[in-house]
């Protein structure tokens, strides 16, 4: 699985996130600059510099000046500690993510696999995702792409990305796998693929769908 506590995005990243990725950056170097430590974690040199502080104030940190205009962070005992409880989480979350994606990519596979849908596409680039295309080895299924405009033309976990439904070919079903934006691509998917055959990990606190009765051919993508 990929994944760095470290990488964050001012959108996404919960504030432990950030504060254990500003306690990691001085720990690897004392001598790091807020505007190094801002683009390590992908985040404003504003918020960098707010968490700097926060840490700080709340003594998780030293700081002492060294010239030529220079500041060298120090972690405090209190920071280690800090830093080792929200790593601890950090895991502890993301086992608990695998376990919780492994087991519902799991179950819908395997719900395609009896319905004889056979030809599966993945909708959205995600961890969720990566962990679809490990499940699909136990089942007799074929991923057949994996559906992501802002990434298409690249290559996923051995599956090529495309822009659209309509670049793939014959598919029995899509699994939402996009994490941002759940609902809007599985109201995109239904329209495109409909009767019942886009799904769902309740995960993404989206509806699983499947088609009653048995399944018709497979669903060619309009020209």
């Amino acid at each position: 699985m990929s994944g760095n506590p470290d990488r964050l995005s001012d959108e996404s990243a919960a504030p432990d996130q950030i504060l254990l990725g500003v306690l990691n950056a001085i720990e690897r170097d004392a001598q790091t600059s807020q505007r190094t430590i801002s683009r390590e974690l992908g985040v404003a040199l504003g918020l960098a510099n707010a968490y700097l502080k926060r840490c700080v104030g709340k003594g998780l940190i030293k700081i002492k000046q060294a010239p030529p205009r220079r500041y060298v962070y120090y972690l405090t005992p209190k920071g280690f500690a800090e830093k080792t409880r929200l790593t601890a989480e950090y895991f502890s979350a993301s086992f608990t993510f695998f376990r919780r994606a492994r087991e519902q990519m799991s179950q819908l596979i395997a719900q395609c696999a009896a319905n004889g849908w056979t030809r599966i596409a993945f909708a959205g680039i995600s961890e969720l995702a990566e962990v679809g295309t490990l499940c699909a080895h136990d089942y007799p299924v074929s991923l057949v792409g994996v559906i992501d405009p802002m990434q298409a033309g690249t290559r996923f976990c051995g599956l090529t990305v495309h822009a659209t439904f309509a670049d793939l070919d014959a598919v029995d079903a899509v699994i939402v796998t996009g994490i941002k934006e759940a609902e809007t691509i599985f109201r995109a998917m239904e329209n495109e693929i409909g009767n019942g055959r886009v799904l769902a990990p309740t995960l993404l606190g989206l509806p699983i769908r499947f088609a009653a009765g048995a399944p018709p051919a497979s669903i060619r993508a309009a020209e």
